[in-house]
């Protein structure tokens, strides 16, 4: 591909890592593109965003692939970062058609049905012999005695991982159930909510983290980890403020599974550390940019440069050191996680006080004021936001 197409397309959504890459690429001196299904979203409206192209949401997946293969064909597109759950799939799915026009690193379908099924993924940790939750499929457990969780068995639904599923149908399941020891739950009613025979693991209890990488045909370019410190439900779930750490056991354990797996490509794995054996279990892979990116880029992990460097085949300008200790909050996150202490649930974790989380919340801004969104060089993003938010609650009281 020529040097000269200097154009990069970022699959931006409302979450905060598509901005993060935006103002990433452009402080790297490339033209970026934002390609949305929702103009309005915050990251349109950034002084980094040099375009913002509409496209399908991948709901309507055909629509959204045919979008994405038109940007790609476009004389000044050097590469797509996939940020979204569908964009790795396609680009590996449809290979042969996106690498007529752009360069990708991504895994192969076969690598990538590794990590998408959580059964294979616990099945590779074993080789690698790293830690992982119990790891069943929900037909399988004859024993409820322990505190367990039941989620999909696939990051990603598709026709590749599903006999009855077309592709067109495509989605996510996002729900995750759980189920008390001694409790046993609705088989039938599970398996017709997922829409699939789930996974059923053992509930690990501990703090969470992630290890972010990019790897180079079985070779990492550069890794991260910081340690979540809230997520956006009182449960878990994706972080909202986090903080870089550098913790040789979890650098050992996340290069173990992507070695076994041979990687190619960007991988976020979440993690929980046993608060008994101080172990680090394997919850899941992502394979693309995460929603806590920003903490990366700030500390100096600086992922969507590397992406770039690593297409244009300069590896050796990627600097893997990072600055431990740097926090970041993703606001709305934090708004998303006082909601869930009023709204949700769970056995397992105990439900803060609303006033005494709302206060903490308070404290770490003024203690760690650095954010996804607000930036004094860019503050059109979270006036947007704000805005679409205000908007978004007036239309659901009146409706």
């Amino acid at each position: 591909m020529s040097a000269e197409r200097d154009a990069v397309v970022v699959t931006a959504s409302r979450y905060p890592h598509g901005y993060a890459s935006i103002r990433s690429l452009a402080d790297c001196g490339l033209h970026t593109i934002a390609a949305v299904a929702d103009e309005s979203l915050s990251v349109t409206t950034s002084r980094y965003c040099d375009e913002s192209v509409l496209v399908p949401a991948p709901s309507d997946l055909p629509a959204y692939k045919d979008s994405l293969l038109g940007l790609a064909a476009r004389p000044d597109v050097r590469t797509i970062i996939p940020h979204r759950p569908h964009d790795t799939y396609l680009l590996s799915k449809f290979a042969d058609e996106f690498d007529r026009h752009t360069d990708v690193v991504v895994p192969d379908l076969e690598r990538l049905r590794g990590v998408h099924d959580r059964k294979h993924l616990a099945e590779a940790a074993a080789r690698a012999d790293v830690a992982i939750p119990d790891t069943q499929l929900l037909g399988e457990v004859s024993d409820w005695s322990g505190n367990r969780i039941v989620k999909s068995r696939y990051n990603l639904l598709t026709d590749e991982y599903l006999e009855d599923m077309a592709f067109e149908d495509s989605g996510i399941a996002k729900s995750v159930e759980h189920i008390p020891a001694g409790e046993t739950p609705d088989i039938d009613a599970l398996v017709e909510k997922m829409g699939h025979e789930p996974i059923v693991q053992e509930y690990i209890d501990g703090e969470e983290y992630l290890f972010g990488a990019l790897y180079d045909h079985g070779e990492p370019l550069g890794t991260f980890q910081h340690k979540q410190l809230r997520g956006d439900s009182y449960t878990g779930s994706g972080g909202v403020y986090r903080e870089s750490v550098d913790i040789p056991e979890l650098e050992e354990a996340g290069r173990a599974i992507l070695d076994e797996l041979e990687w190619h490509g960007l991988a976020c794995i979440e993690y929980v550390e046993d608060a008994e054996t101080g172990e680090f279990n394997i919850v899941e892979i992502n394979p693309r940019m995460w929603q806590s990116l920003a903490c990366a880029t700030r500390a100096g992990a600086d992922f969507p440069a590397w992406y770039w460097y690593a297409v244009t085949d300069r590896p050796g300008l990627i600097n893997p050191r990072y600055e431990t200790g740097v926090s970041t909050h993703y606001l709305y996150g934090e708004l998303e996680h006082l909601v869930s202490i009023v709204r949700e649930e769970s056995p397992f974790v105990e439900r803060p006080s609303l006033p005494g989380r709302a206060a903490e919340i308070l404290r770490s801004c003024y203690n760690d004021p650095c954010f996804d969104y607000l930036h004094l060089d860019d503050p059109r993003p979270i006036a947007r936001q704000v805005r679409n938010e205000l908007e978004s609650a007036v239309i659901s009281r009146l409706g």
